[in-house]
């Protein structure tokens, strides 16, 4: 089943990433070596931290298996 979320700011963003990591039973420590970041990444990813890199946040996203799809709002 398919699940969509609205991401309208950092932190929608870094609650998805939480909800997906727990459910796949990663610890933040595997989810960053598996992504090639720090923990420290991730946690602030998680924590909604508005300054964090793209780049490195769509890796991480990727790896827990979310798509990111951009869809203008009407």
């Amino acid at each position: 089943m398919e699940v969509l979320v609205s991401v309208l700011t950092a932190k929608d963003f870094g609650s998805a990433i939480r909800t997906r990591r727990k459910k796949l039973g990663y610890t933040q420590a595997q989810l960053a070596d598996a992504c090639g970041v720090g923990v420290m990444f991730v946690s602030q990813l998680e924590n909604g931290k508005e300054t964090t890199q793209l780049e490195k946040a769509l890796r991480v996203a990727n790896m827990v298996g979310l798509t990111i799809d951009l869809k203008e709002r009407g």
